[in-house]
């Protein structure tokens, strides 16, 4: 037993698991690089104010779950407990918006960091794919967005998923609405903590998953009925955007996701077989956000889908990934001078694009060929000293048990063709 384990709601990701999470990655990550969005990577950690700033003061993610620490140089930073104010700060710090070709359209993945109580679906480090569009107002962009999250998750093989789809409004008719919802909670049993947010911001009370706080949110007034005609036309060519290209959604009036930067059309991706954290991605419009951060006015979309939901989601729905083994070719040598030859053979066939692995430390034949079992191999390559002075080795299918001879020069010709 090591001295050390994984901090508390962490987790490692170790082979044959890991395999699944890379196949997740890039099911969602393909296809963003299909439709014109490029690869961005930043820090994993940053200045504290921009998460205070985008994210919102007045969110649990801000206020109660970001690892903030001081340097010793005095910079107050912290982990990223999302990606969308990093991957716009990133934009705006290399003038991506003035290169002329909006909207920029960006991709990542990376580890984000809360503090929570862990629990099944909920840690403190996990893994997230997101895209963002920036610098453009355009109903289809919200729309592609959905639908190639729709179509990673159905890629994946995905069913049981819903998409819940809302609007928030924006600067123009938000404020009656805050006003109106502001009215109705103040006049609920609530404590401290959740009055002082009905202040600050009182949708963040909409999000509240506490049971005695929804069921007296019976009968709260719902931000559809206060949209202005330009948010309501907006997210009608949204909805009917969706529709055309046949994907189901449910109108969700309550949804308002845990990030203060939203405005009109918001979405999220729930799957139902993870009881409570059933949320397994989502997104929405930032129209103010780059202004928050200082710079010029850039409307744009984004979304995040978990790697580790979406993993469990698959896992609920018994849907197994078709993963290749990370082993096509196992060589067995048998004495020094076939360990020197295979070796060779080793490196030409890994140079041709066939993984290929070695029986390392000199075993003997028995105990290495169990190893081109475990590996997943699906030929192994076996040569002692009466094959080298025949010039051939022995090619074995471990599918059928065929083995057959066939010359040194060859076998990287012979392999191929055999692999298609």
């Amino acid at each position: 037993m090591s001295t050390f384990q994984a901090p508390k709601g962490t987790y490692d990701l170790l082979p044959p698991d890991s395999a699944r999470y890379l196949a997740v990655r890039e099911a969602i990550a393909a296809p963003l690089r299909n439709s014109g969005y490029g690869y961005v990577e930043t820090p994993g950690f940053e200045n504290v104010e921009l998460f205070a700033r985008g994210v919102g003061e007045s969110t649990d993610i801000v206020s109660k779950e970001m690892y903030a620490f001081e340097t010793k140089g005095g910079d107050r930073l912290a982990l990223r407990p999302e990606g969308t104010a990093s991957v716009l700060r990133a934009a705006l710090e290399a003038n991506l918006h003035k290169a002329g070709n909006l909207p920029v359209k960006l991709w990542y993945s990376g580890s984000y960091y809360r503090y929570e109580r862990p629990q099944k679906g909920r840690y403190r480090h996990f893994s997230q794919v997101g895209a963002e569009a920036i610098g453009v107002e355009d109903p289809v962009l919200d729309a592609e967005l959905i639908v190639l999250a729709d179509q990673a998750y159905r890629s994946l093989g995905l069913r049981n998923f819903r998409i819940l789809l809302n609007s928030l409004g924006d600067r123009e008719c938000r404020p009656a609405y805050r006003e109106a919802l502001q009215g109705f909670l103040r006049g609920l049993d609530l404590d401290e903590e959740t009055r002082r947010r009905i202040e600050i911001n009182p949708l963040r009370v909409l999000d509240d998953k506490r049971a005695e706080v929804q069921k007296q949110l019976v009968g709260a007034p719902v931000l559809r009925d206060h949209l202005c005609e330009a948010c309501t036309a907006y997210h009608e060519e949204v909805r009917e955007l969706l529709t055309l290209q046949g994907i189901a959604f449910e109108d969700d009036e309550r949804l308002v996701r845990g990030l203060d930067y939203y405005t009109r059309t918001t979405f999220e991706f729930v799957h139902d077989g993870l009881g409570a954290q059933s949320a397994v991605g989502g997104g929405g419009r930032y129209d103010g956000l780059s202004e928050m951060l200082g710079g010029p006015a850039l409307p744009s979309v984004g979304w995040a889908l978990g790697v580790d939901r979406t993993v469990l989601a698959l896992e609920a729905e018994g849907v197994a990934l078709d993963i290749p083994p990370a082993t096509t070719v196992y060589a067995v040598p048998l004495g020094e001078e076939a360990r020197r030859r295979l070796f060779a053979v080793v490196a030409e066939l890994r140079r041709a694009g066939v993984a290929t692995d070695f029986a390392f430390g000199g075993r003997g034949l028995k105990g290495a060929m169990k190893s081109a079992n475990r590996s997943g191999a699906r030929y192994a390559l076996v040569a002692g000293e009466r094959d080298l002075a025949e010039g051939v080795v022995q090619l074995k299918d471990m599918e059928s048990g065929e083995q057959r001879a066939v010359p040194l020069g060859t076998v990287v010709t012979e392999v191929t063709r055999r692999l298609g």
